[in-house]
């Protein structure tokens, strides 16, 4: 199952690539196009560094660090992957993220952005938001749904019963 996720990351990388492809033919020299008046507009930002643009013009740290959390991330999924589908599908996510993005830092050194929300001003891409939803789902599963989280629950029901 966990060769069926790893399929799916790398669809998502693949579907990334090719919005941002139709992005960098169409989108550079039109500057900025309202796709929903007043909710989103697609506007071409080469981003340089990580979220919001933060720590510019380190390029190949970000090429090692996102290649070592995909990885870590891949292990995962073989590992663990089949226990829980939420677990799953927040690794796939992360992952086809991950990949579309680390594909942008070697082929151009920076990242194609180009959404950019009403409400959310910074510009992002649709392998951000798959990461950004990755790792919420993430950090519900570590903390309602994993092995960490019963123990602790099984801890606090230890000392709400006045046993040690």
């Amino acid at each position: 199952m966990a060769i069926v996720y790893l399929l799916l990351a790398l669809v998502i990388a693949g579907v990334d690539q090719l919005i941002k492809y139709f992005v960098l033919e169409n989108l550079v020299d039109a500057g900025r196009v309202s796709a929903i008046p007043h909710i989103l507009d697609l506007i071409y930002v080469e981003n340089r560094g990580v979220a919001f643009g933060m720590f510019s013009d380190l390029r190949w740290l970000f090429v090692i660090i996102t290649s070592i959390v995909i990885i870590t991330f891949i292990i995962l999924l073989f590992k663990d992957g089949c226990k829980s589908k939420l677990f799953s599908i927040a690794c796939v996510l992360i992952v086809g993220g991950g990949i579309g993005n680390l594909i942008d830092r070697i082929a151009y050194g920076f990242v194609v952005d180009y959404l950019q929300l009403s409400f959310f001003s910074p510009v992002c891409n649709f392998a951000d938001y798959c990461i950004t939803v990755g790792t919420v789902l993430l950090v519900i599963y570590l903390l309602f749904y994993s092995d960490f989280a019963k123990e602790d629950k099984k801890n606090i029901e230890i000392t709400d019963n006045g046993q040690i």
